[in-house]
């Protein structure tokens, strides 16, 4: 399986369980992404992304995202598009 990092978790909010991330590379919608970490370790696709509170449908590069997950992540998880 072939992946490719596209960003790095900076802080998680556990009551919505969303992460936020330092992106790197473009994210759109529909991207299935895997997170790892010292103890995190799942693959998900993005439904939705927020900036700010507001929906988006593209991340560019250097952007910050919040993305809704369905596990805990950490403060240093990378991020990989597989």
């Amino acid at each position: 399986m072939s992946q490719e990092k596209i960003g790095s978790v900076f802080k998680f909010f556990a009551k919505p369980s969303v992460a936020a991330i330092e992106v790197y590379k473009e994210l759109n919608i529909g991207d299935e992404l895997h997170f790892k970490g010292a103890t995190t370790d799942f693959t998900m696709k993005v439904i939705s992304m927020q900036i700010e509170g507001k929906d988006v449908e593209t991340v560019k590069k250097g952007q910050q995202v919040g993305i809704k997950t369905p596990d805990r992540v950490r403060p240093g998880d990378e991020v990989f598009r597989v």
